[in-house]
């Protein structure tokens, strides 16, 4: 497969919508393909600020990374995506996610099966997004009539944010791309593997889907510094880990549980401290040589999507401009 590589930023911000919208336009500037921003429930306001970045930004694609059929009914976002496909002229990608069960029970909402929501809703908003009534189509949930057509409708590509065995089979069965959280970033080949058994399902090659292997990354000038970020940064999420993806990848859980322990301690630093250089593979980190070899090894392997993510670096917009004027340029020449 010899098809150009694919550079995204996932970004967000504490400051609001014009502050995340300025962040969008600079990602564009230093040359990244696309930019995903959240939309969690109780969060940042995703929709406002997904329409923000149309309306500032003329070249880049922008993604909600991502929405859930819960909160949303599944014909609404339907018609929100195709008016940000509308606005931007075609550039909207809409991920899709199961959503946070936390977060429902702060609603009282008591949603289906993660794996059958999601798929349900995959399955109806292709048919909305493309000017069809989902009703009959198999997958799609039961109830929909001849009549649910969208009076405006635009034909959008469907993202799913896939972690587990099923959802991303179903993911490669049904969806045009996956949003896959690969931790290490080598988990994307095992991510692939099992997107190729929902795409062969349902007659099709993985190559047909555009697999995001959504990596963390710290990149800064100091390499210490970016170390301790990074070091930092998996150290608050230890215990939210998969056990069995951490053995899947030869690591250790328990050198995360240790870590995880310290945190719940309050010992900050000493958690910080202890994370070991096997658990850094956790993540892309270092000075621009090391991230450009960490990801050059990625796309030797066949990688054709890396989207980086938090913490990016001790300061957001040098991260990106290190990643856009230094690394991406190097990268895009590998091919």
């Amino acid at each position: 497969m010899n098809r150009p590589v694919t550079f995204s930023a996932r970004i967000g911000s504490p400051l609001g919508v014009s502050d995340l919208a300025d962040r969008a336009v600079f990602a564009e500037e230093m040359g990244f393909d696309q930019v995903w921003t959240g939309n969690d429930v109780f969060g940042r306001p995703g929709l406002v600020q997904l329409a923000a970045i149309a309306m500032r930004t003329s070249r880049i694609k922008f993604g909600s990374g991502v929405i859930d059929p819960v909160t949303l009914h599944p014909a609404q976002i339907a018609m929100f995506a195709s008016g940000l496909q509308d606005l931007s002229g075609d550039r909207f990608l809409l991920g899709l996610g199961a959503g946070s069960e936390v977060f429902f029970s702060w609603a009282g909402i008591q949603p289906d099966s993660p794996v059958k929501r999601t798929r349900e809703a995959v399955v109806a908003i292709k048919e909305l997004v493309n000017g069809r009534s989902p009703a009959g189509v198999p997958g799609a949930r039961e109830g929909w009539t001849e009549q649910a057509v969208l009076k405006h409708w635009r034909p959008t590509p469907v993202y799913v944010g896939a972690m587990g065995p099923k959802m991303l089979e179903m993911t490669g069965r049904y969806a045009d791309g996956a949003l896959p959280l690969c931790l290490p970033p080598t988990h994307v080949f095992n991510v692939i593997t099992q997107l190729q058994t929902g795409a062969a399902r349902a007659g099709r090659s993985v190559d047909d889907l555009d697999v995001a292997a959504c990596v963390w990354v710290s990149i800064a000038d100091d390499r210490a510094e970016a170390r301790r970020l990074m070091a930092h940064h998996i150290a608050e999420y230890s215990g939210s880990l998969s056990v069995e993806a951490l053995r899947q990848n030869d690591m250790d859980p328990d050198e995360f549980a240790r870590t995880q322990q310290l945190m719940l301690e309050g010992r900050t630093d000493e958690a910080i401290a202890s994370v070991t250089d096997d658990m850094m593979r956790l993540g892309i980190v270092g000075g621009v040589d090391d991230v450009i070899e960490q990801c050059g090894a990625l796309i030797e392997a066949g990688a054709r999507h890396i989207s980086f993510g938090p913490p990016m670096g001790p300061d957001i917009a040098a991260s990106l401009r290190l990643l856009g004027e230094r690394v991406l340029p190097v990268l895009r020449g590998m091919l």
